[in-house]
């Protein structure tokens, strides 16, 4: 009858820092595996620095293209560049351009 009660004692004893330890473990894990956890913010800055480079990428095409078109504006047309989209959308090229015909193979790149 004795060991019945120490056993029951000892259980009741260990009850309140059983509780405690099992909370502590699962805050410790969704602190690093949770969908807020370290595992997650690394995973998030690495894609941010991706769609930063592409964002960068973008910018730079978008300049590039802010440029060309900038020489076809009425208020300041140039010249070659218009000479160049016309020739390009009709497909034909002057007779004192020179034509180096490529196979397939040789792209340019």
């Amino acid at each position: 009858m004795s060991f019945g009660r120490e056993l029951k004692r000892r259980a009741r004893i260990m009850i309140a820092p059983a509780v405690f330890l099992a909370i502590t473990a699962f805050f410790g894990w969704n602190a690093t595996q949770g969908d807020r956890g370290l595992v997650a913010f690394a995973q998030r800055q690495e894609l941010l620095k991706q769609v930063q480079a592409d964002q960068a990428a973008a910018k730079a095409e978008k300049d590039g293209w802010e440029t060309r078109v900038t020489g076809l504006r009425a208020s300041r047309l140039d010249p070659d560049t218009l000479d160049e989209r016309a020739r390009a959308m009709l497909n034909l090229s002057d007779p004192s351009d020179v034509i180096v015909k490529l196979s397939p193979k040789d792209k340019l790149f």
